[in-house]
């Protein structure tokens, strides 16, 4: 999917996938519920998926990136000049902290104009704001 295709994709944060992917999870039922009924494409970042490979059962990764590859979500690409706009998002933040995973989230928000996001990580995303001042909607809370 070309970031041009992005166009009203939702944002996938590690909890998540986490949670779907490891069934020990207790966010597990909410998380797969979620998946199960979601119509739309997933947009994530390199920083997620290799905090999610991280997290969850290393015999479970191999089927995750399996999942990614065959286009369970799109991985959006952070561009050079992203690290900045992130290092003071970090910075801004830096009192929760804000890890690189979600700046890079943020950052694929105001880059692609998405503003619909999946995260288990509520108060966090529930205090950034995109330049302007605009947050992001939780659809797990909906």
């Amino acid at each position: 999917m070309s970031s041009s295709s992005y166009r009203g994709a939702t944002l996938l944060d590690t909890g998540p996938l986490v949670a779907w992917f490891d069934r020990s999870d207790q966010d597990h039922g909410i998380c797969a519920a979620f998946f199960q009924k979601h119509n739309g494409a997933f947009v994530s970042t390199w920083p997620v998926l290799t905090e999610v490979c991280h997290l969850i059962p290393a015999d479970v990764a191999p089927r995750f990136l399996s999942w990614v590859s065959l286009g369970g979500l799109n991985v959006a690409e952070l561009s050079g000049s992203a690290l900045e706009l992130m290092a003071g998002w970090m910075r801004q933040y830096g009192d929760l902290p804000m890890d690189l995973a979600d700046a890079s989230l943020l950052w694929v928000a105001q880059e692609h104009g998405l503003r619909r996001i999946a995260t288990l990580d509520r108060r966090d995303f529930g205090i950034y704001r995109l330049p302007g001042g605009e947050s992001l909607e939780n659809l797990l809370d909906a």
